[in-house]
């Protein structure tokens, strides 16, 4: 991995997402796990979260289920006081940590050696953002930030939100505090959501991309990193489910038109099926006459 030694040149600095990038899977799984442990969520609201993390694994994220993410987890904090929420800080980093992908870190530690700043950027709370930096030895987290007032959320956002163009605003800002060149910096993200903060950097890699952005990597050139073994697994299984419905469906359909089952039997028998078929018409044929013979004879 070539970069630049900040140093003489340009100063650059490396932008990590989290979901999928630094982690398997989502960290926003974990939060609810810890805030249904709590009691700040329903068990219907926490199985809806564990479906949403292997959605997002197997497809990635969506416009529409980001906000709808951001909107839910402002009511659920409404309210909450801050160390309340800073206390499920445990429970979130164990289920985080053991996700971390190790090569993925190891970028990050060789960015740093080289004198290059490396910072979380992710849709996840500023808090989360600011935990993971700390626990990691990052130079800094980049997340989405809600209005505390008297020690306690109001539900409400304190600035952009961290999805698509809301992080390059944050890029932006940490860029002119530290004098950060973004043409010079590097770039990881697993989404196409992410584009615009992929676009902003000279160096973009995508790890792990969903469908739309591994398209867009290869036409451009980007490095691409594949870590998900469980993603690829429930792709999979997915497609073998996919498969056996498939597979249902068509026996179904045989069945409704008649074909008899002992079809495939047949299918299997292919050396001389024309001339079983026309031997058995035979036998049928002569037993048909055989029968109307002994009848004509029994009335005479």
């Amino acid at each position: 991995m070539s970069e630049p030694v900040n140093g003489g040149g340009p100063r650059a600095a490396a932008f990590f997402d989290l979901d999928k990038t630094l982690m398997a899977g989502s960290s926003g799984v974990f939060f609810a796990r810890a805030a249904y442990e709590s009691g700040m969520i329903s068990r219907s609201r926490l199985v809806k979260d564990l479906y949403e993390n292997i959605r997002f694994r197997l497809l990635g994220s969506t416009d529409d289920r980001a906000d709808d993410v951001r909107r839910r987890v402002g009511e659920m904090i409404a309210g909450v006081r801050v160390r309340d929420l800073e206390r499920l800080s445990p429970r979130v980093l164990s289920g985080v940590l053991p996700r971390l992908y190790p090569q993925m870190l190891e970028r990050a530690y060789a960015h740093q050696d080289a004198g290059v700043p490396v910072y979380i950027l992710t849709a996840a709370s500023q808090e989360m953002a600011d935990l993971l930096a700390r626990v990691l030895a990052f130079d800094g987290g980049l997340g989405t930030r809600s209005e505390i007032v008297d020690g306690h959320y109001t539900g409400r956002p304190a600035g952009p939100f961290n999805y698509r163009e809301g992080k390059v605003i944050s890029m932006r800002e940490v860029a002119e505090r530290e004098g950060i060149d973004l043409a010079s910096s590097f770039a990881y993200s697993d989404s196409e959501s992410d584009l615009p903060m992929l676009r902003a950097v000279g160096h973009a890699v995508v790890v792990n991309p969903d469908a739309p952005l591994r398209r867009i990597a290869l036409e451009e050139g980007w490095e691409i990193v594949e870590l998900d073994r469980l993603g690829r697994r429930l792709k999979m299984l997915a497609a073998l489910g996919i498969g056996t419905a498939l597979a249902s469906a068509g026996r179904a359909l045989i069945e409704r038109s008649g074909v008899p089952r002992t079809g495939a039997r047949i299918g299997r028998r292919t050396a001389e099926p024309q001339r079983s078929g026309v031997r058995g018409a035979t036998r049928a044929l002569a037993r048909r006459r055989g029968a109307s013979s002994a009848s004509g004879r029994s009335r005479s």
